[in-house]
């Protein structure tokens, strides 16, 4: 069936029909796509809506990612390590002991030495003079543990050698604690060791110059001489350590690695192996 409808009247009638029923289905499809387009204005609406809400949300979820990252990283920040300074500052006062001084040989040893070997180095409790507590002036302790000292200075006579032996972290507290040494010291005569703007050689000829009862010094220099046979330790009776002294950055002798090696170097000479020198920590 055409759907056409057959006039029995004239022709321009009948052409007329035919063009109503033509337009007819046109504005049916028209009527049809107004609201698929509506739909499809709708569904673009609401594409549209949702892209920006995506949008808006995927710039917001950085940003709140940021402060969690922010937060998480806070705690995992690295924190300062503690130096010996910070350590110390918090730390009250303590005198050292001669029980400090042994636990300082065996750790250092502890990898250089066999067991054996390291009980060689262990020494006495007769080895040892009383400790400072820390009351003491460098002289007042001095007189304590050396009540026979103008006797023993009077007797001493060998040249290049010393009797009293003071041990310390650098050139500055070696000037001072040589003035310190005034009102013990008496008619005795004392020597500064140290490297800061004296050579080796000229210690050395001081030394054998004439007779030294007090050497006040670094380890480092101490050792330098020994070794160049400027000073022997074979008439030594007394070697104090400057134990408790603390510096500006509050480190003690021993807290200072090259002050430490040294000083265990001299010590390892032949000081540890005899009873002979007396030691004192200060």
């Amino acid at each position: 069936m055409s759907g056409k409808t057959v006039s029995f009247f004239s022709d321009g009638s009948e052409a007329e029909e035919e063009t109503e029923q033509q337009t007819q289905p046109t504005e049916k499809t028209n009527t049809r796509t107004k609201p698929e387009k509506r739909k499809r204005a709708t569904e673009k609406t609401v594409k549209a809506k949702k892209k920006k809400n995506n949008e808006q949300k995927e710039c917001i979820l950085p940003e709140k990612k940021e402060t969690e990252d922010e937060k998480s990283a806070k705690p995992k920040r690295k924190r300062k390590k503690k130096t010996i300074t910070d350590v110390l500052a918090t730390s009250k006062p303590k005198p050292g002991c001669p029980a400090d001084l042994q636990k300082l040989i065996t750790e250092y040893f502890s990898d250089k030495r066999s067991v054996i070997e390291q009980e060689e180095l262990k020494l006495q409790d007769s080895c040892f003079l009383s400790s400072n507590d820390l009351t003491h002036s460098v002289s007042s302790y001095l007189k304590q543990v050396c009540p026979k000292w103008s006797k023993m200075q009077k007797q001493h006579t060998a040249k290049g050698s010393v009797v009293l032996l003071i041990i310390c972290s650098s050139a500055l507290r070696t000037i001072e604690l040589i003035k310190q040494l005034t009102a013990f010291k008496g008619e005795a005569k004392a020597i500064k060791l140290f490297a800061k703007h004296i050579k080796v050689e000229e210690q050395v000829k001081l030394l054998q110059k004439g007779v030294t009862h007090i050497g006040v010094g670094t380890p480092g220099r101490i050792n330098a001489l020994i070794e160049k046979e400027g000073l022997s330790l074979c008439a030594l009776k007394y070697l104090v350590l400057d134990w408790n002294w603390r510096d500006q950055k509050l480190r003690r002798m021993v807290d200072i690695p090259e002050v430490k090696v040294g000083l265990m170097k001299l010590l390892e000479s032949g000081i540890l192996t005899s009873c002979k020198v007396k030691i004192g920590l200060f």
